[in-house]
């Protein structure tokens, strides 16, 4: 059967089903193939916190948004111009997402009396008029799954395991993509299980097949590569950009990374990902917590390692002691804060950004830490480079603060060559740094250096440099232990003046003012950048004028930052937190700042900020 194929510029898809119906695995399938065509893209996983979550339940559903186009994008979309739903809790869980006019494919096969009745659907919405102006396909997926596999030995409930395969041939077809990728990826998964692996890829070819035939999809659809920056691409996850961020900035620094580590969500894929580097003197150690972890990082940073510990805010509240150690101490330490939503145990799989003040200021004593955030999955390899500038020049703990929307999400990468990267070799002390009035030479472990303020560091055994560090307050140059009051003060000084002093290695903050007309600035930071900058699209298209600004670092702020402040007449900060940024502009520069917030788990979505800041311009 012939079938139109029709041009788009863009498509939103959500896979939705159970947890265990494997909609992840899905969607990044989907996207690898996406990936692979050359398409823009991002994505917005999106699953339960439990592992098995209830069957058929609303707080069960797991879902995974998919944006793609031909065209440079920024977010994974606010709609979904195309639903699947695997089930009816899904159906009823992303429903209200879904614009008039949008497709949605459904398994009917779910559609039992008592699937429907768990979610509180009195009668079937595929046979009243509820679901009348969205173009609804009803297909039994489960069923269709079943008979492809009838020929495999295989009980009924393990050939339904792979309607997920079904559901993505079916969607490969009817948008073009390749499933080659996907053969591959499961002949990989499963070697060692061939019947399993039959199974699957005889569903797979089964839903594209249906497509082909099925007079239900009578045109398929094409979105063109997009016209990216010429280079070797890869989809990356933000972990994953983080965790290759730290190998290579090792790497360039000359030294060993070790990894402590305790597993939490949504930071447990760095801890997974680094382990499988030894072969470049990756050592990761899962601790037995997240004190241990930190501590562990110190020790091996304190002996000429690059030390990093990951976690999330749970966890940051448990190392905030620690934390402070590595102030009181002066060494190198990244501390990776993958964001989740709070307070305590909060929500583990959804995403805010309420951390800021907690790397700030979470600390007994005045403990002051550098902090920056990257911007989008693929900016945080960036970020952990200049995070491993950060701490190693500077001799100081660092913050990055990641979040689970960046951590799952990804997008394409152009990988960088590795000559390109940053000079960060590091130089160890190796001799007597001090010259003593009778000329004798001997070695001072808090001497600074005259433009860093940085103490040297020296490998412990190195002969004749020999000291000792801890959380007990250090004399000035010598570094013995002082309780002396000036004495004091002078190193809680010193250590702010070191930390404020990164401001001049730092470039200004840029501002994208097209028209250099604007009257009202819209300033961001971490995951906030892709909605805000497709909603000053939408405005600049529409012939409004905007400023755009994006803060990398947070401790110290950029040294211009106050004069970009000052001239814009307003200045917005959206932010998934109650204003904790807008809070330390104000503080420190005393502008009125327009906070604009949300704490919903889930991250901006263009639109809403569109009509946030047009509000804001009209009444300028």
């Amino acid at each position: 059967m012939a079938k139109e194929t029709v041009q788009l510029d863009r498509v939103i898809i959500r896979f939705a089903g159970d947890s265990g119906d494997g909609m992840q695995l899905t969607g990044d399938q989907f996207t690898s193939e996406t990936a692979r065509f050359g398409n823009d893209l991002s994505t917005l996983p999106d699953f339960p916190a439990e592992i098995r979550a209830p069957a058929g339940t609303l707080p069960g559903v797991s879902a995974f948004q998919l944006h793609f186009a031909d065209h440079d994008i920024m977010t994974p979309g606010d709609a979904p111009n195309v639903l699947v739903a695997m089930n009816p809790a899904a159906l009823k869980a992303n429903i209200g997402d879904v614009p008039r006019g949008a497709d949605i494919i459904v398994n009917t096969d779910e559609f039992t009396s008592r699937a429907m009745t768990k979610v509180g659907y009195e009668q079937s919405p595929l046979e009243d008029d509820s679901l009348e102006s969205y173009n609804v396909h009803p297909i039994a997926l489960t069923s269709l799954t079943v008979e492809a596999l009838k020929e495999f030995d295989l009980t009924k409930k393990e050939a339904e395991r792979s309607k997920n395969m079904f559901s993505l041939g079916l969607l490969c077809w009817l948008y073009d993509r390749n499933i080659e990728g996907t053969e591959t990826f499961l002949k990989e998964k499963f070697a060692k299980k061939p019947e399993i692996l039959g199974a699957n890829l005889a569903a797979l070819h089964a839903g594209w097949n249906y497509g082909e035939t099925t007079e239900d999809f009578s045109v398929r659809y094409e979105v063109k590569p997009a016209k990216l920056t010429h280079g070797k691409y890869r989809n990356i996850s933000g972990n994953l950009a983080l965790a290759l961020g730290l190998v290579a900035a090792s790497q360039r620094a000359g030294i060993p990374l070790y990894l402590g580590s305790y597993p939490i969500t949504p930071a447990s894929d760095l801890l997974h990902e680094l382990s499988r580097h030894k072969e470049f003197g990756v050592r990761s150690f899962q601790a037995e917590d997240e004190i241990a972890a930190i501590g562990a990082a110190i020790g091996a940073s304190y002996g000429g390692s690059l030390g990093v510990t990951t976690t999330s805010g749970p966890g940051v509240a448990l190392k905030s002691e620690a934390i402070g150690l590595g102030v009181a101490i002066e060494i190198p330490l990244i501390v990776i804060d993958v964001q989740r939503g709070g307070p305590s145990t909060g929500l583990p799989t959804k995403t805010e950004q309420a951390d800021l003040l907690q790397a700030m200021f979470g600390r007994n004593g005045e403990a002051p830490v550098a902090i920056i955030a990257p911007q989008s999955p693929a900016d945080c390899f960036d970020a952990a480079l200049e995070a491993t500038r950060i701490a190693t020049t500077y001799r100081t703990p660092v913050f990055l603060l990641s979040d689970g929307y960046l951590a799952n999400g990804s997008e394409p990468w152009n990988i960088p060559d590795v000559d390109s990267l940053p000079d960060l070799t590091v130089e160890f002390t190796t001799e007597p740094n001090w010259t003593n009035e009778d000329g004798s030479k001997e070695f001072m472990p808090f001497a600074r250096d005259p433009e860093t303020l940085a103490r040297p560091w020296a490998i412990p055994g190195t002969p004749g440099l020999e000291h000792r560090i801890g959380g007990i307050e250090k004399a000035d140059i010598t570094g013995h232990i002082s309780y002396n009051p000036e004495n004091h003060d002078k190193m809680v000084r010193l250590r702010q003046a070191k930390i404020d002093g990164i401001a001049d290695s730092i470039p200004n903050l840029k501002v994208d003012d097209p028209s250099g007309e604007a009257k009202v600035l819209v300033l961001g930071w971490g995951s906030t950048y892709g909605p805000i900058g497709a909603a000053c699209r939408r405005i600049r298209r529409e012939g409004g004028q905007i400023a755009q600004a994006h803060l990398r670092h947070l401790n110290p702020f950029p040294k211009n930052l106050g004069e970009v402040l000052a001239s814009y007449d307003k200045v917005i900060v959206p932010e998934m937190n109650l204003g904790q940024l807008a809070l330390l502009l104000r503080g420190k520069f005393l502008v009125d700042i327009e906070s604009y917030t949300q704490v919903s788990g889930m991250p901006f979505k263009a639109a809403q900020l569109e009509e946030a800041i047009k509000e804001v311009i009209a009444n300028v």
